[in-house]
């Protein structure tokens, strides 16, 4: 068993509210992780047809079954039971009584908003971070070799070879999920733009060049984002708006949750191909964005991560916003340090008027700078 760190969190979570949802993608261990946390409660998955039937014709009835409480699994696929659950819950002075889980944040989140608001506790589970993976034997022998496989469970914990798994991934995604989400009719037009993603990974979005390639209209484009987002699949890092007197880009950049994802929709094919390849940068990148992020979520936190990029091109890839003061990070693939790593925190230095700044490389020595900014090995992320 591969310990979680969001396990206290939600344990904690248990203890304050009525209900806790633990949403993320699929197959990035929440049901394993919500039955380990309470193997007191009665599970039911609403994947399972005959449960899920017997949930929509009699919610109430349904409900009666669990009435000391349960772990109710996908519930994205009874959304309409949330409704019968709000009563359930404010008749209840009982901690922790339902915990749900889902693979689809938009039309669950909805429905929390409207039904459950003050009674549930809301926690993404994203698939295995750094930190955790240090338990896994090999799992972070080289750098190559973790952007390829990811962090999903199935394939770091049982060995599963990565293009297989993820293309099982994609067509059950693409096939039972999209259409669960939205009426997509053109599967292969959205089967290319997920893979017109994978090549733009870590680029400023353009909505149009995207409804180009992919042959559809803007609008379409924007709606099967839309999808992608809601299914943990991509998310958009938006800009860091303070402009320090300088124009500054207002798209956001795309990212993915999981490298393994994009590596496979980029069919990379194992870890040699990619000491060359030529969105190695890239995919490192995201591997610092996305982990950042699992930092941020396994403590029930919001992300505060953003971009910076000026009109004349000076870039930061992260500015993690902690209130009081903004810390710059830069991803840099290559296992050697060189000057060109800090051009774009020097600059940043001299605007924001900071002597903070990270930059996370291939590499595994440390370093600290006396300019006051610091160099940090991939794998160290976790500790951040």
């Amino acid at each position: 068993m591969i310990q979680r760190q969001a396990k206290e969190k939600i344990e904690d979570l248990a203890r304050q509210f009525k209900a806790v949802a633990v949403m993320g993608p699929r197959q990035s261990g929440k049901t394993t992780l919500t039955r380990l946390c309470f193997p007191e409660k009665a599970y039911v998955t609403l994947e399972n047809p005959s449960t899920r039937s017997f949930a929509l014709e009699d919610p109430q009835g349904f409900l009666d079954q669990y009435e000391s409480g349960a772990i109710l699994d996908e519930i994205q696929r009874a959304p309409d039971l949330l409704s019968y659950l709000q009563q359930r819950l404010d008749e209840s002075e009982e901690r922790g009584k339902y915990i749900l889980t889902g693979s689809n944040n938009l039309l669950l989140l909805e429905k929390i908003t409207q039904t459950l608001a003050g009674r549930v506790a809301y926690l993404e589970l994203l698939p295995l971070s750094i930190a955790e993976l240090r338990s896994v034997e090999g799992a972070l022998s080289s750098l190559n070799t973790h952007v390829l496989k990811g962090g999903y469970p199935s394939i770091q914990a049982q060995g599963i070879n990565p293009e297989d798994w993820f293309a099982a991934y994609v067509r059950t995604y693409v096939e039972r999920d999209v259409r669960q989400v939205r009426n997509v009719e053109n599967l292969l037009q959205f089967e290319r733009l997920l893979a017109l993603c994978a090549g733009r990974v870590g680029q400023q979005l353009n909505y149009s060049n995207l409804a180009v390639e992919t042959g559809v209209d803007i609008k379409t484009v924007q709606a099967w984002l839309g999808v992608l987002q809601a299914s943990y699949i991509v998310f958009l890092l938006p800009p860091f708006f303070r402009n320090f007197n300088k124009r500054v880009t207002k798209s956001p950049k795309l990212y993915f949750y999981d490298t393994g994802l994009v590596s496979y929709l980029l069919r990379i094919q194992n870890a040699e191909a990619l000491f060359q390849h030529p969105y190695r940068g890239a995919l490192f990148e995201n591997l610092v964005v996305s982990e950042l992020l699992k930092n941020r979520f396994n403590r029930g936190r919001r992300s505060n991560l953003y971009y910076w990029r000026d009109n004349a091109g000076h870039e930061i890839d992260v500015v993690v916003d902690n209130g009081l003061e903004m810390i710059p990070i830069e991803a840099k693939s290559g296992s050697t340090i060189t000057g060109d790593f800090f051009k774009g925190l020097a600059y940043w230095q001299k605007l924001a008027e900071t002597t903070q700044g990270i930059v996370f490389y291939g590499g595994d020595e440390p370093q600290e700078r006396s300019t006051g900014f610091k160099v940090a090995p991939w794998r160290t992320l976790g500790e951040y």
